[in-house]
């Protein structure tokens, strides 16, 4: 049975998991204090400190890297590719090294804590399905304004193995398959899956439906004159639009298990935040069966929201009129990474080279 560690970069803690095969053995998170994170000015000076860290856990699981047969890591905003698992290669390492990518994020570092516990057992490392797959069809690109081409970021890695797993529940390839996957969490990702492409999604940082923590698509003018109105740094609209909007800027928590809490004891506030929530995202998913035509095999739901039922129940009363829904709950991050890996290692799908 293949042995395979998957690694996950978050902003305050890394995530090791040890995998044989499909089944999980362990996953541990090693967690950072926001003081030890601060204390580097770039996130690729992290790297030393993570890597003594994943290195002392292994030792402590007793994992011996020779007995590996890959490594892989999380992928962050590189350079539009498309997608698929990919071997961490010299030229990826040099772009995250050098800043050569989409923006700096800490799911940048995943492949480079990945190459480098592989290269000491002489192992492959890989990543799988980055943030910047980027498979959109030439209309989708245009947002109508020149200056700004509408780009391809999205939770490609968990909207991926998501795709694949309701290719295995229909009993159909998935190229042959046309799906909207809505990847629900702190984030929002409407998808439409073309043959197992990402052919359209919503910036989740820029646009699409407002969700626990972001904001989503915003009346263009009058964030214009918010822009220059004096009450907002630059910083403080940004954070404002990503981290504090949404459910948070209307409720005070990005916590949807108190909302839907706060919705059963009668508060009426948190009823109209979270109906308008359902209603732009069964407005996206509608805006996405139009991008197939209505040729749609099924809507999936997945992400860490599809697990509360009071949500699945709201929202699928406004969609389930398209097509069949399916329900993944959660992000499943280190499962779609290691599925990606033996994909590649038996042969069902070739590896991709940066």
């Amino acid at each position: 049975m293949e042995k395979i560690i998957a690694i996950n970069p978050g902003s305050t803690s890394t995530k090791i998991s040890f995998y044989q095969g499909e089944q999980e053995i362990w996953t541990e998170k090693i967690s950072y204090s926001k003081d030890e994170i601060n204390s580097f000015e770039h996130i690729i000076d992290q790297l030393d400190m993570r890597k003594k860290d994943i290195d002392e856990l292994l030792d402590k699981k007793n994992v011996q890297i020779t007995d590996l047969d890959a490594v892989v890591g999380r992928g962050g905003p590189f350079k539009p590719l498309q997608s698929g698992t990919y071997r961490v290669t010299e030229p990826l390492l040099k772009d995250i090294r050098e800043g050569n990518v989409q923006a700096e994020h800490v799911s940048n570092i995943g492949a480079v804590l990945a190459f480098e516990l592989a290269k000491r057992g002489g192992i492959p490392s890989f990543f799988v399905d980055p943030v910047s797959v980027d498979e959109f069809e030439p209309p989708a690109r245009l947002s109508g304004i020149p200056e700004l081409e509408r780009k391809s970021l999205v939770h490609a890695l968990n909207v991926k193995a998501t795709a694949h797993k309701t290719a295995e529940r229909l009993e159909k390839p998935l190229a042959e398959l046309n799906l909207i996957i809505a990847h629900l969490g702190g984030g929002i990702s409407i998808c439409p899956v073309k043959k197992g492409k990402i052919i359209d999604a919503n910036n989740a940082n820029e646009g699409g439906p407002f969700s626990p923590e972001r904001a989503g698509t915003l009346p263009v003018s009058s964030l214009l004159k918010l822009c220059y109105s004096g009450t907002y740094s630059y910083s403080q609209l940004k954070k404002r639009i990503v981290g504090n909007g949404g459910i948070s800027a209307y409720l005070g928590t990005n916590d949807l298990r108190d909302v839907i809490a706060r919705i059963v004891k009668g508060d009426e506030e948190a009823q109209l935040v979270f109906d308008a929530m359902i209603y732009q995202i069964a407005k996206e998913i509608g805006a996405m069966a139009t991008v197939l035509k209505g040729d749609i095999d099924a809507i999936v739901l997945t992400g860490g929201m599809a697990a509360e039922e009071y949500l699945i129940e709201a929202l699928s009363e406004r969609i389930s009129f398209l097509s069949q829904v399916f329900v993944f709950p959660g992000e499943n991050e280190m499962e779609s990474l290691v599925l990606g890996v033996l994909r590649v290692l038996r042969n069902e799908e070739e590896e991709k080279n940066y």
